[in-house]
């Protein structure tokens, strides 16, 4: 029998439940997790509707001197940030560039037929290939070393509920989209499997800490601190949930329609929420990659909490002299950045468990966007920013490229994971593999 099957059998006997098994399954000094291998992890964030180049874009090739408007949340963090400019999608076919820009932009791979119809361009169906994050996820869950409870994880913040090509980014395969979970009470069941409706909600941690003490006496003194963490952790969450009745989603559901009005006052705690969860969720190694959706391809957030009264989307088609519109857009991306900077800085400030240093030690978030501005519609210079040091790149720099394909970058994320991919997508963008000038 091995060491793995009698520890498991060990705890199964304590009769712990199954809401328990999956934290306490990594406690280092229980020697679940595999503490000789680093647990690399990768989050994709994503925003709409392009940015505001000269508000964005370093001025210069190099070390990361100063931040334009856009991305001066970062700053904290600038010497763990890389900026790629130059990097293009490729990919024609069906599709306006909106449908195109989010379907392609994690698998790389042209969008089936369909009846899809956006803006001016043919209808389109489901994107043809499967993404990269879900590549990565079964790349790691083929190894036990690397092996989580859930592989991946697909958080949103108002992504609405219909089904349709400029919703959704994850893709399991081919006609197969991932939906992002952008109810946090949802998220929250689904992590830790016990709850069934907000209106029943009852006290996980009720249920588990009889659990948890039962371990207590066995571990080691870092991972009893650990115990203490999660439970304080389920407590807040319960809380917050249980005192938040007037956050569950209740945006409509329209049919096809990409620039519906949707009321979304409750973006900002929403986002901090699945922040948590997310943070939660890689400590507790329940999955070492995930994305993180807001809004969608043509998303109309109305950033009220920040004084913007107009849908992101129809801000985005006035041209660069509308100045009053390139400030309200300046100020939107801003905020989206503030969401990447503070999902960083809680990274940063959570103890990699088992190992040393922060989870951002091991973690690289990567925030897109569908477009590289939206008044063009172009899938030129689509933003890619990497904060984190997961992956090994050489950080504090922003290198610019000569309109290779993503695809190339994909390939990157892929090998940085040691997953030696020679194509990933098209393969006609693939043809010079993973991007030059990453690292050192």
């Amino acid at each position: 029998m091995s060491r793995f099957a009698s520890r498991r059998e060990f705890l199964r006997d304590l009769g712990l439940s199954a809401a328990a098994l999956p934290f306490v399954l990594n406690l280092p000094s229980l020697a679940f997790a595999n503490q000789g291998q680093r647990k690399q992890r990768l989050v994709v964030l994503f925003s709409p509707n392009g940015v505001i180049p000269k508000n964005f874009w370093p001025d210069e090739e190099g070390p990361l001197a100063a931040f334009k408007p856009i991305l001066a949340p970062l700053e904290p963090y600038r010497d763990r940030t890389l900026v790629l400019n130059g990097v293009c999608d490729k990919i024609q076919g069906d599709g306006d560039n909106h449908m195109r820009g989010i379907g392609c932009l994690l698998t790389g791979t042209e969008l089936f037929p369909g009846n899809i119809q956006g803006g001016s361009h043919t209808p389109a169906g489901w994107a043809s290939g499967l993404s990269i994050d879900q590549e990565i996820k079964n790349f790691l869950q083929a190894t036990p070393e690397s092996r989580t409870r859930f592989g991946s994880l697909e958080f949103g913040v108002m992504v609405p509920d219909r089904a349709d090509t400029w919703t959704r980014m994850s893709y399991a395969g081919p006609n197969k989209p991932i939906a992002p979970v952008d109810d946090p009470y949802q998220m929250f069941g689904k992590l830790y499997g016990r709850l069934r409706d907000q209106a029943t909600l009852r006290s996980v941690l009720d249920d588990l800490q009889g659990d948890l003490n039962k371990v207590k006496t066995l571990v080691s003194a870092a991972d009893r601190q650990l115990l203490e963490e999660h439970a304080t952790f389920v407590r807040e969450m319960e809380t917050e949930l249980q005192s938040a009745g007037d956050l569950t989603l209740n945006h409509p559901v329209p049919e096809l329609d990409p620039g519906i009005k949707e009321e979304n006052d409750n973006m900002p705690t929403i986002s901090r929420m699945q922040v948590e969860l997310l943070v939660n969720s890689f400590a507790n190694d329940f999955a070492r990659v995930a994305t993180y959706q807001i809004t969608n391809s043509v998303g109309q957030a109305k950033m009220r909490w920040i004084g913007i009264d107009e849908g992101h989307h129809e801000l985005s088609h006035e041209p660069d002299s509308n100045e009053t519109a390139v400030d309200k857009l300046t100020r939107i991306n801003t905020w989206y950045c503030e969401q990447l900077a503070y999902l960083v800085k809680r990274l940063a400030e959570t103890p990699e468990p088992g190992g040393q240093g922060s989870l951002l030690d091991n973690t690289t978030v990567v925030w897109t966007n569908e477009l590289g501005q939206g008044n063009s519609h172009t899938l030129n210079n689509i933003p890619f920013v990497m904060v984190g040091n997961g992956l090994n790149f050489e950080m504090g720099r922003s290198l610019k490229y000569n309109k290779v394909p993503h695809n190339r970058l994909l390939l990157s994320l892929a090998h940085a994971f040691g997953h030696r991919l020679e194509r990933f997508g098209n393969p006609d963008h693939c043809g010079d593999g993973p991007l030059d000038k990453l690292t050192a």
